[in-house]
């Protein structure tokens, strides 16, 4: 008999933890082994067949990953790397530590515009806004989609400059017959709580080359060159600058056991917001209220939430309608964070924006907001529930 009193809640990502994960965590607790060991080794391998690239290395979180990339792009020990001053493009809609990292290496930002539809940016604008200083490109595969990568990484390739690719969203994407994280120089991954799959925190730097993977191996360390030089295990030398952004032992082992059942999470994410979608659009009130975010031509997408645009005329009510969505327990938060332009620490640290070019990343802040897709199947009941609440915007 169904329980008529349970009382409705959407959470952006409900505890997602199988017997098998905990079970993981347990044993790596259990056997003392706490640091990063023979569990990490093995998922940095498991993971790096999974995805089809050669090097990929475990740390803490996936801003670390980003950190790592630009510390491995500015490193005297890589050959060509990026001066002091050198200008990196970057979208206007990405995270903090997509764009902070810039900065800490000592490289100038230049936030770009993203194309609408897929939220990242498009060859045509990294082409009117690059200049003889752009060394680099961060781009950023938001929420399962995807840019036309090739694309872009034929033009970097062409101009000699460093693709860095985060991919903290997007594990599991396939674009033509390539997994995201694999088209940059640098890509980085995310397994915190919310994302394709978690591992409480963490996250993974994948790199093209065997030096610049030495060369992070010594940065995740502290500048060590334990990990590269095997005869110096016990020995305290340091070869290069570095932070401590190793990963715990018991991350790799429930991120292993995660990784295992993407597919099956992946498929079931795609089956809600299907069903979703339906229902919104099968309703006798539904009026193209909002506009949802579509996958790139040729992309297979490995989802992280339902992206909305609330259609232009409702923009003055988008505020009081997410309070509605929240006193009703649907919880939304902004795509990535907005337009990162209006952010008070641009002020802080006096980066220059023309605002007038960013008018997509300003609409997608002004219109926009996500809600979850769970790995679980959602109920006819929860998915009627939700598309009403939805369709109150015309009403509230």
């Amino acid at each position: 008999m169904k329980n008529k009193n349970k009382i409705f809640s959407y959470p952006l990502h409900p505890d997602d933890y199988s017997r098998e994960d905990i079970n993981s965590g347990i044993k790596v607790l259990k056997s003392g082994q706490l640091t990063m060991s023979k569990k990490t080794r093995y998922f940095e391998k498991y993971f790096a067949k999974k995805i089809g690239t050669k090097y990929c290395l475990m740390v803490n979180s996936g801003s670390s990953a980003n950190l790592l990339a630009l510390f491995c792009a500015v490193n005297p020990l890589r050959k060509n790397h990026l001066k002091k001053g050198d200008e990196c493009l970057v979208p206007a809609v990405c995270w903090s530590t997509s764009l902070w990292p810039i900065i800490q290496a000592g490289l100038k930002p230049k936030l770009l515009d993203v194309n609408i539809n897929t939220f990242s940016l498009d060859l045509s604008t990294i082409k009117k806004n690059i200049t003889k200083k752009t060394k680099a490109i961060m781009i950023i595969n938001v929420l399962g989609n995807c840019a036309e990568l090739d694309k872009i990484r034929s033009f970097a390739d062409k101009k000699k400059i460093l693709l860095i690719e985060d991919n903290c969203e997007s594990l599991g994407s396939i674009y033509k017959k390539k997994n995201l994280g694999t088209f940059g120089d640098f890509s980085s991954f995310s397994f915190y709580f919310s994302h394709q799959i978690t591992a409480g925190e963490g996250g993974m730097i994948a790199c093209k080359s065997e030096k610049d993977f030495k060369i992070l191996k010594s940065l995740r360390a502290h500048g060590w060159d334990r990990e590269i030089n095997k005869r110096n295990m016990n020995k305290f030398n340091f070869i290069n600058q570095g932070f401590n952004l190793r990963p715990l032992e018991v991350s790799a082992a429930i991120a292993t056991s995660q990784l295992k059942r993407l597919d099956k999470m992946m498929k079931i994410r795609s089956y809600n917001r299907n069903k979703i979608l339906k229902n919104l659009r099968g309703f006798d009130n539904w009026n193209n209220q909002f506009d949802f975010f579509e996958p790139q031509k040729n992309l297979k997408p490995s989802w992280f939430g339902l992206p909305l645009l609330v259609k232009k005329k409702y923009i003055y009510k988008k505020k009081k309608f997410l309070n509605f969505l929240k006193k009703n327990k649907v919880e939304t938060r902004p795509i990535i964070s907005g337009n990162f332009a209006n952010q008070p620490a641009i002020k802080l640290l006096k980066i220059k924006i023309r605002s007038r070019n960013l008018i997509n990343s300003q609409e997608i802040d002004d219109r926009g907001f996500f809600i979850g897709l769970p790995t679980k199947k959602l109920s006819k009941e929860n998915i009627n529930r939700l598309s009403k609440l939805l369709l109150k915007i015309d009403s509230i």
